[in-house]
């Protein structure tokens, strides 16, 4: 089926019954370009998401252009949120993708309105924006744009080089609110890579983006997250992924060890069974108690990890409490006003653009 004359407005016939969770309006679109990979085209009626007061996320406000991830990582955390769709957490996750293809024209309908408060909004923190779907969606200029536009601070983690793509209009952004970038690079090791998260860049290409990113004259810190259990945790794989951060330009490291919650932990361990079989009971006995590594393993891995990290200079401040962004600068205006030629401007629908750029302050 071909992406040009597909037209929403009509619900398609082959809709899975869960997507009526999200919108009545759905089409489906198949390419030989994502060999089966299904996408679910939805209208969203809303963008930004508040993330619960009792959670424990370290973020205020979320905004996910799509719902599961072509990056296909087996350990992902997100995997369970496609069960509300009644979509499962394993393959599904990988092939059905849910897109909300006017996303960026409600969330600057969003942000227009009085009651905004301009809190920091964090992208990738459950899908990643920038996967490889991105490339033919093209949403995150819009959402970047708006953002910017409307004196919002805004952060992005992402393992997609799709970023490069974006990087003047990031540039623009940080020169009127706060812009944090995060690439996350957990895996050092290019068989284990391919095996672990085969959707992905490798290691090299996310390393050449986290320098694009300080070329571009944006701070970029690196998630060496999840350190795998008996994988990645050995002090060669830590000492050659921090270094190589460094050389990259990397401005401070995050790690954690990996954290398997149901829906994600069955899909992570029949990878396991099939690639390192060697390693499965060691991982049942180790995540049989929870979701998280046993206290005396973090304890263990901290102590391997940390001074290797402070030898390089890329310790981490305390996670701002609203982006989850290490070293966040969203609480701190930058300077605002769209000024001559703007890519923010020209990535904005036009009726939002013309409000937007006469104004002589945004805050």
């Amino acid at each position: 089926m071909r992406w040009s004359g597909q037209q929403i407005g009509s619900e398609a016939p082959d809709a899975l019954p869960g997507l009526a969770k999200l919108n009545n309006l759905v089409r489906t679109v198949r390419t030989p370009e994502f060999d089966g990979v299904t996408f679910y085209e939805v209208a969203a009626k809303s963008a930004l998401n508040k993330v619960p007061t009792a959670s424990d996320m370290p973020f205020g406000w979320t905004i996910n252009p799509m719902r599961g991830c072509l990056h296909q990582c087996t350990y992902c955390f997100a995997r369970p949120t496609h069960e509300f769709l009644d979509l499962d957490a394993g393959k599904d996750f990988d092939t059905q993708i849910i897109v909300k293809v006017n996303v960026a024209e409600v969330l600057a309908r969003e942000l227009s309105k009085p009651s905004w408060g301009r809190h920091p909004v964090a992208l990738g923190t459950n899908t990643d924006p920038y996967q490889r779907a991105e490339g033919r969606y093209r949403l995150m200029p819009g959402i970047i744009a708006a953002l910017a536009a409307s004196g919002t601070p805004l952060s992005i983690l992402t393992k997609g080089t799709l970023l490069r793509r974006d990087l003047a209009l990031l540039s623009e952004a940080s020169q009127h609110v706060p812009v944090d970038v995060g690439m996350s690079i957990a895996i050092y090791d290019d068989e284990l890579q391919q095996s672990v998260e085969p959707g992905t860049p490798t290691a090299k290409a996310r390393l050449a983006t986290v320098s694009a990113v300080r070329d571009a004259g944006l701070d970029c810190a690196v998630f060496l997250m999840p350190i795998l259990p008996f994988l990645t945790d050995t002090r060669d794989h830590l000492e050659r992924a921090v270094s190589q951060a460094k050389e990259a330009g990397a401005t401070s490291i995050t790690y954690s060890a990996l954290h398997l919650k149901q829906g994600t932990k069955e899909w992570y361990l029949g990878w396991l069974e099939q690639a390192h079989p060697e390693l499965l009971g060691k991982y049942r006995s180790m995540y049989s108690r929870g979701n998280y590594a046993p206290k005396e393993y973090r304890q263990w891995l901290a102590a391997k990890v940390k001074p290797i990290i402070r030898r390089h200079g890329l310790e981490r401040t305390l996670l701002d409490p609203a982006t989850g962004i290490v070293g966040s600068r969203a609480r701190t205006p930058v300077h605002s006003g769209l000024i001559g030629r703007s890519l923010i401007a020209e990535e904005m629908p036009p009726e939002l653009a013309a409000r937007a750029m006469p104004q002589p302050t945004l805050f």
